[in-house]
């Protein structure tokens, strides 16, 4: 099956880790594409190209303010990743819980062999 187009995936989107530390960046509030390019470390059209594709799959915006475009996080994009990995929410947490039980079970043990030696 083909891939789809990362302009209209939110899952092939943040596949890039570029565009995920993007993502990150703009959690602390709008930035103009400059300060993202510089903080990353790339060059201002290739942080333009990136925002472009988080713009079109719903996880950022944009606004202009004076000559200045400002680009923030729109969160709301990644509901379609949220509700996909909150899938995996209880195997996770039965993990968990074996690991818990498990841990309780060695503790129990050491306890039990430490009262042994004791006597």
């Amino acid at each position: 099956m083909a891939r789809a187009a990362t302009t209209s995936d939110v899952f092939n989107a943040i596949a890039e880790p570029q565009r995920r530390e993007i993502l990150v960046l703009l959690r602390g509030g709008e930035r103009p594409v400059t300060d993202l390019a510089q903080e990353l470390g790339m060059a201002q059209p290739q942080a333009s190209k990136h925002l472009r594709v988080l713009r079109e799959v719903g996880l950022v915006g944009v606004r202009e303010a004076g000559r200045q475009r400002l680009y923030g996080l729109d969160a709301r994009g990644l509901r379609p990743v949220h509700e996909w990995a909150g899938g995996f929410e209880r195997f996770w947490n039965e993990s968990f819980g074996r690991l818990d039980d498990y841990v309780q079970e060695l503790k129990q043990a050491q306890q039990e062999e430490a009262r042994d030696d004791d006597q």
